[in-house]
């Protein structure tokens, strides 16, 4: 007889395993084991919208077996996710297989070390059943529009679509951003630089306006020749300047947004990319003469507090490596938004010592990566700040006033490790040497410069997953499947790093914003987050909150279809500059079920249909054609010859600009970095650590 702990995922299991010793056994659920039916509603609205929960058909095998070792043990401990979701799962379990939830038999799990989990096991507690309602509410709030919307799609534009509570609103995002793109008019003004020398010293400085503070707002080339002129004319002094001390404060450590989206900006890496990788290090890797250990705490947080033992490692280990005067003269707290439960840490390493060098050789490519970012960010926020000396300085020439700025860096602190970055970089300020008021300064150039105003820029991961979090919509765990929900959907699609909208997206983003503004309204779907965190703190009746929405929701679906009855809305075809070979019209873009393809919109007279290919800079080493980018039936990306299938020439490795210095045929790139030419006979290869460049031999 034995003591039972569930978790959710093998990995985590093997790693609490190890810690817990022959007395218990852990074993894994696999995530969710019920959930509402895949085939109707699954939720009776008539009787306190209670969910009709049945076991997952998937999970079959994986309850029986825990049925039989439950059945077999002295107690059992549910030890899935410290998060509503796991909340949720932990109820489930109880219910399947016959728990009495009254007991104390909860356990969670911040970090998965030895110290975590005897902590863990040392307190255990009661379902905490007020999460579990929020859970389901958000579960039976997303099946009543998703089912219901789904259908109204299907009939007024197609089937296959969905719509869903948050998605639609992320979506919505998206759309309105584009059409601001669109309509945005660019506006000419022009800018007038000069550069400056005293002494040995030059430096920048930016043309202002009168002498007398009024600025000048140069908005054609007439007006900025006309000004560079008389400045060459003119004796410049300095008539003031503005010194002072700047604290630069680092950022706090990572909370799940923050970390998606530095992640992106610092790694290239995606938001499941990141999760995936941060999920690894949460449930425990295995550290060489170690054993296995999880690196980070939990990783799905909205929290930035830290606990008073990790921050006293991380102090001392500040101390030891870089001395007493990169540590703050107080303790720096950072403040948690409202209406955050606080229920865990911010994401932070585990083990201070474990430095990522350390381990490095432990770790895959990804798991080192953000590993090391967690773990500076973590070390950083309990530094110094960076302190810097600046200067602002106004120079009169004439009537003209002209402005420099810059700063020094009189003590790195936190910089000396960790710099966050940024979605626009900013401006390098120049450095100034020293200047008083009264000194006399030569003018070395003056130059005018012509710009446009720029529309708003498209969202990326980052800036959008920033973006619902400052606006209060979607949760932690929710941020990176929202994302992947609309771009499988094809309502939106990655142009480079940026995400725009489809014509698709926008056809269903108008029909739901008609339809159901409110539902669909940022603010509303915000304040609806709210009333569901007021539910996870015992604050709101989850069938009252859920009824008040319902209430509105029915009546405005019941309009749309009485309005729309009989009307079918159709997607814009997007056009193309490939004509029709048989009937001579444009081919537009068409999805179909291997992605999307070129067909004639003359269809169904005319069934002329194409693969869209996309050139590369190469050429076929086997008879010269261009190399195109195909995509299998599978999704895979590969690399063919235009003359195919009388060229059976085909590659994975991506072809580049550059040409093999042996045989002056395409080289070709192979994963690690390695280009080799693929020219019959021919052996060149080389490693490059710059893309698309060769080094001499």
């Amino acid at each position: 007889m034995s003591k039972l702990v569930i978790v959710e995922s093998p990995a985590k299991a093997k790693t609490i395993k190890k810690y817990l010793g022959k007395d218990y056994e852990v074993v894994a659920s696999m995530g969710h084991v019920r959930d509402l039916p895949k085939s109707k509603l699954g939720i009776d609205v008539d009787n306190n919208f209670k969910p009709q929960y049945v076991d997952m058909s998937d999970k079959k095998k994986v309850v029986s077996e825990l049925k039989k070792q439950a059945a077999k043990s002295d107690a059992v401990y549910l030890a899935t996710d410290p998060d509503r979701e796991g909340e949720a799962i932990s109820w489930h379990l109880a219910q399947i297989l016959g728990l009495d939830i009254g007991n104390s038999l909860r356990v969670e799990f911040n970090e998965i070390t030895k110290t975590g989990v005897k902590n863990g096991m040392a307190n255990p507690h009661k379902i905490n059943l007020d999460l579990v309602d929020s859970q389901q509410a958000r579960r039976v709030l997303d099946r009543l529009v998703g089912y219901k919307l789904s259908p109204f799609l299907w009939k007024k534009i197609k089937s296959g679509l969905s719509a869903g509570r948050v998605q639609t609103v992320a979506l919505r995002l998206i759309v309105d951003r584009e059409r601001e793109i669109k309509a945005f008019v660019e506006q000419e003004y022009w800018t007038v630089d000069a550069q400056f020398c005293k002494s040995r010293s030059t430096f920048d400085a930016a043309f202002y306006g009168k002498s007398n503070g009024d600025k000048i707002e140069i908005q054609n080339q007439q007006q900025a020749d006309e000004i560079v002129e008389k400045l060459k004319e003119c004796e410049f002094f300095v008539s003031n300047v503005k010194k002072g001390v700047r604290n630069k404060q680092p950022s706090p450590p990572f909370i799940t947004s923050t970390l998606q989206q530095e992640a992106s900006r610092k790694l290239g890496f995606t938001g499941q990319r990141t999760m995936r990788a941060a999920q690894q290090l949460y449930e425990g890797v295995e550290i060489e003469s170690i054993g296995t250990l999880g690196l980070i705490t939990y990783m799905r947080t909205d929290s930035l507090r830290i606990s008073d033992e990790a921050r006293a490692a991380g102090n001392k280990y500040i101390k030891d490596v870089y001395g007493d005067k990169y540590l703050p003269k107080t303790q720096r707290y950072f403040k948690t938004k409202k209406n955050i439960q606080d229920a865990h840490e911010a994401i932070r390493p585990t083990t201070i010592e474990l430095t990522p060098e350390k381990i490095k050789g432990s770790l895959t490519a990804d798991q080192f990566k953000l590993y090391k970012l967690i773990w500076e960010r973590f070390i950083a926020s309990l530094m110094a700040a960076c302190v810097q000396d600046t200067m602002s300085v106004d120079i009169t020439g004439g009537d003209y006033l002209l402005r420099a700025s810059g700063f020094n860096v009189r003590f790195n602190g936190f910089t000396v490790l960790y710099v966050e970055g940024k979605d626009v970089e900013d401006k390098d300020s120049s450095r100034l040497p020293e200047l008083s008021e009264g000194d006399k300064l030569n003018l070395k150039s003056v130059k005018s410069n012509q710009h446009f105003t720029q529309p708003p820029m498209r969202y990326t991961e980052p800036t959008l997953i920033k973006a619902m979090d400052d606006l209060g919509i979607g949760r932690p765990s929710t941020y990176v499947p929202i994302i992947m929900n609309i771009l499988q959907r094809e309502y939106i699609e990655r142009e480079k790093k940026q995400l725009k909208s489809t014509l698709l997206g926008e056809t269903v983003c108008d029909l739901m914003v008609e339809h159901f503004k409110k539902i669909f309204d940022v603010k509303f779907t915000a304040s609806l987050e709210s009333s569901l965190d007021k539910i996870e703190a015992g604050q709101l009746d989850w069938v009252n909150t859920i009824g008040e929405f319902y209430k509105d929701f029915e009546s405005l679906l019941k309009k749309a279809e009485e309005t729309t009855s009989g009307v079918k809305i159709k997607v814009p075809d997007v056009e193309t500059d490939v004509v029709c070979e048989n009937c001579g019209r444009k081919m537009v873009i068409k999805s179909g079920r291997f992605g999307k393809f070129l067909a004639c919109p003359a269809f169904p007279e005319c069934r002329n249909t194409k693969p869209i290919v996309t050139e590369t800079k190469g050429n076929c080493p086997v008879c010269g054609g261009k190399v195109l980018l195909k995509k299998s039936k599978t999704g895979h990306k590969y690399y063919g010859c235009e003359n195919a299938p009388k060229c059976k020439f085909m590659t994975w490795d991506e072809p580049v600009s550059d040409v093999c210095p042996k045989c002056s045929k395409t080289l070709f790139k192979k994963r690690g970095g390695i280009l080799h030419c693929l020219g019959e006979g021919c052996d060149y290869e080389i490693e490059v650590k710059k893309k698309n460049k060769v080094p001499k031999e």
